[in-house]
């Protein structure tokens, strides 16, 4: 069985990874996207929070594999259990993320505009 803090690991590396696909499709379009820096941040600065995101799945992938490096999917034992806990994280991150841009003045807390 795996522990516990290694499915956490996958979880999360899920969320990110699926966080990381409207930033990318927002910025490679040229369209303008929220992004935690600014509500209405450039298609550029969306592109490079995608991969902040990857860079940040990647890595919890390695934690999760054991590895401690970023590892690449195919790499991170994502089978089993794994792959639906990792698939799970990405499931609840597009959820969130679709209540979330069915408000039209959808804003995080720091955000002052």
């Amino acid at each position: 069985m795996r522990k516990r803090m290694d499915l956490l690991w996958y979880f999360l590396a899920g969320m990110f990874a699926w966080n990381s696909l409207p930033h990318l499709f927002k910025g490679i379009t040229g369209q303008t996207h929220m992004t935690p820096f600014k509500r209405v941040s450039s298609p550029e600065l969306n592109v490079a929070w995608s991969f902040v995101n990857i860079l940040f799945a990647l890595y919890l992938l390695g934690l999760a594999s054991g590895n401690g490096t970023l590892v690449l999917p195919w790499n991170a034992n994502l089978g089993g259990i794994t792959l639906w806990v990792f698939l799970g994280g990405g499931f609840v991150m597009a959820l969130y993320l679709g209540y979330f841009w069915s408000n039209p003045k959808a804003r995080l807390p720091w955000h002052r505009d």
